[in-house]
């Protein structure tokens, strides 16, 4: 490390300690274990991918972002080194485009790009290097080369904070290069209002209005647009002050005049270290929820920046007055805040649990959020795939977060799973037959469009199921016969003879020729191969170890799943990171690891656990690169909950599987008081017993009443 990043290193040190003690608290500083740059670094290690990574190819790893937000805001506020890639930021890049306001690591957003420069020349963007810059929770600095101009970034809720010191204080400029976002840009506006103040918007598939304010003068506003889609704007800069220039601005999905109100209620005239003081002081509120002692250096850091990265999705899209834009377009208002909706068919699993644990309001917002789409829509949001809003919002309100609509919102997810034409494809064939066919085609490979029709159904199966238990809390026997009848439906893709779940003709007859290793996108699975999807029915582990013979042929069989070697011709996007043919970098596995359980093997399960926490995150030659996309958090939120001994098998169900924690003494602080606190007692990995409160456990499950009322967990090991 250089003189200039230990510098800037002691700066945010400084700053975290004003934050963290300044003003009496005593707090454990949690966000110097947090490094917002792991996930932004490649993964090359054909050895770990399954496959060498063709000519032109960046794996599909990680994409998250390192810049400056809040948990679950509206501004994500972060440096851009490729327009078009999944977070915007490539870590072996070496020139920055511009300072973008809002990301989620998922090639869309990327919106509002703002640099500073200085002297430039016919193109814009200036190189840089790791040596001169951090980032930290709430904060981010890089010093622009070519540009001579230190750049330090932090934020609010719905504004960003710029501060740039330009060594060459003469000629300084400001590009707002409005043309250009992750998504296709169909036109911009940008304005100056007074000697210090700009106001505009950019259009992408939403619109996104800015109120900017500076603390210099503007010369002149140069605006660069031919067409509306096309060109950039240039704010040029009075040369009398040598200090700092600073940029604060507001965002707002409603309106320039929301905008403003966003930013003088949430920064007004408050000092950028005032700004940054306050959003370290939020993430280590949050952060401090759970306090772990034991593990490795390299555990505590990847825990707490998985932590932290499992709380940045859904994004906050009201403003301060309560508006916001619904799924219609319309300006509505309400008296919560509206987000984003989840990525649900990779949070459900684990990441939107971890939400309600820590950030109840915010679930329960959300939850709110999804209600008022149905109601403009006629259906729950779903994503990608799946109908997994049920799961989310059920296991929600089974764990007690329940202040919504019920009864509305039950009805749309009833609506959702049985409406022909709406959130779930391929509906009335799965209510007819039980499951969803595909087409017979001659040659499939990686990118043949199908229906996904295994995939669908084992997952509507589920969702079944989780619908049903809502079904039955509220009475609703008629529904709840009918849904937990229909979540036995993964039943009809499983074939006998090959033991494995098997796409199906549209009469009914097993799709040949069947190669359960080669992976599709959308033919019979969705991103995945045979022996991915297999082994989910965390509903009903018991009816599926009876499918395959019971409990000896239940495990040979999941043992060939890790065991069987990955063909390395095989490629596709997002299936990669193997095990044998399991798959840690994408989703549909991830219950796997955890399946022997089901067979009183949990020392089996512990071990691909614990190789999966030590070896595929926090890799490479930076120790930065992770084994997939992180998906909103879900990779993160998988490692969350497995390195504290917790993991949500079933996420509708109140309840979680009892592993091996990483660490001596895990804490998790509750509202009004309560503490959950699990205590891993023996030095090896093997579980041996769990002891609740003093009493032998029956099982492996605990229940989600020791969060409510607090308790112990004694895990002991062998």
């Amino acid at each position: 490390m250089n003189s200039q990043a230990k510098k800037t290193l002691i700066f945010t040190m400084i700053l975290s300690f004003i934050a963290l003690f300044g003003r009496g608290q005593t707090k454990q500083n949690y966000i110097q274990y947090v490094n917002p740059f792991i996930g932004t670094a490649p993964l090359t290690d054909s050895k770990i991918l399954g496959y060498e990574l063709p000519t032109g190819w960046r794996s599909w790893a990680g994409l998250t972002f390192p810049g400056a937000s809040l948990p679950n805001a509206m501004v994500q506020l972060s440096p851009i080194t490729e327009y078009g890639s999944g977070a915007g930021y490539e870590y072996e890049d070496t020139v920055i485009y511009g300072f973008t306001h809002t990301n989620k690591g998922h090639w869309n957003l990327c919106n509002i790009p703002i640099l500073p420069i200085s002297n430039p020349d016919d193109s814009f963007g200036s190189k840089f290097t790791h040596k001169r810059e951090q980032a930290a929770p709430g904060f981010y600095q890089v010093f622009l080369d070519d540009y001579q101009v230190d750049v330090k970034l932090t934020t609010t809720l719905r504004c960003g904070y710029h501060s740039y010191d330009y060594k060459n204080t003469m000629n300084r400029q400001i590009l707002f290069d409005l043309a250009k976002a992750n998504n296709r840009v169909s036109a911009w506006q940008i304005d100056q209002i007074d000697s210090r103040t700009l106001q505009g918007y950019q259009q992408t598939g939403e619109r996104i209005y800015f109120y900017a304010v500076l603390n210099t003068d503007i010369k002149k506003l140069q605006k660069n647009q031919t067409e509306k889609s096309k060109g950039f704007a240039l704010v040029h800069l009075t040369n009398e002050s040598k200090a700092p220039v600073e940029l604060k601005i507001g965002l707002s999905f409603v309106s320039m005049e929301n905008a403003k109100q966003n930013l003088l209620q949430e920064i007004g005239n408050k000092s950028f270290v005032e700004i940054q003081e306050e959003a370290s002081r939020q993430w280590n509120e949050i952060l401090s929820s759970i306090e772990v002692t034991g593990g490795t250096k390299k555990q505590k850091e990847m825990f707490y920046s998985s932590l932290y990265r499992s709380l940045l999705w859904p994004a906050l899209r009201s403003d301060v007055n309560g508006e916001f834009t619904d799924a219609k377009g319309n300006v509505d208002k309400a008296d919560f805040n509206y987000y984003t909706e989840p990525s649900l068919w990779d949070t459900y699993r684990n990441k939107d649990v971890l939400l309600g644990l820590l950030a109840p309001q915010v679930a329960l917002d959300v939850i709110k959020s999804m209600k008022d789409v149905g109601d403009k829509t006629g259906f729950i949001p779903t994503f990608f795939h799946g109908d997994h809003g049920a799961s989310s919002i059920v296991g929600a309100y089974l764990r007690g977060i329940n202040d919504f609509d019920v009864q509305g919102t039950y009805k749309l997810l009833l609506r959702n799973a049985n409406a022909s034409n709406g959130a779930r494809p391929y509906v009335d064939e799965y209510i007819q037959k039980g499951y969803i066919s595909d087409p017979d085609i001659a040659n499939p490979h990686v990118e043949t469009k199908g229906k996904a029709g295994v995939s669908k159904t084992l997952e509507y199966a589920y969702d079944d199921y989780s619908l049903a238990q809502m079904a039955k809390k509220l009475g609703d026997e008629v529904n709840y016969k009918r849904l937990i009848a229909r979540s036995k439906n993964y039943r009809n893709v499983f074939d006998p003879t090959t033991k494995l779940m098997r796409g199906r003709l549209d009469n009914g007859d097993w799709i040949t020729p069947f190669n359960p290793q080669y992976p599709y996108y959308e033919y019979m699975y969705r991103e995945a191969n045979a022996w991915q999807v297999s082994f989910f029915a965390p509903h009903d582990m018991e009816g599926l170890i009876e499918l395959y013979g019971g409990k000896k042929a239940f495990e040979s069989k999941l043992d060939s799943l890790f065991t069987i070697p990955w063909n390395p011709t095989y490629i596709a996007r997002n299936v990669e990171t193997m095990i044998g043919q399991y798959c840690h970098g994408n989703q549909p596995d991830h219950e796997a690891p955890f399946a022997y359980y089901f067979i009183e093997k949990p020392e089996k399960s512990q071990r691909i656990i614990d190789y999966i926490l030590n070896n595929l995150y926090g890799i490479g030659d930076e120790g930065l690169a992770l084994c997939g996309m992180d998906d909103a958090g879900e990779m993160s939120s998988w490692y969350v909950l497995s390195a504290l001994g917790l993991y949500t098998y079933s996420a509708t169900d109140p309840t979680y599987l009892v592993t091996v924690p990483l660490f001596d003494k895990v804490k998790w602080h509750r509202a009004a008081g309560k503490e959950l606190t699990i205590i891993k007692a023996g030095e090896g990995r093997a579980l041996k017993n769990i002891i609740v409160n003093d009493k032998p456990n029956k099982g492996y499950f605990v229940s989600h009443d020791l969060f409510l009322k607090g308790g112990e967990i004694r895990v002991e090991t062998k």
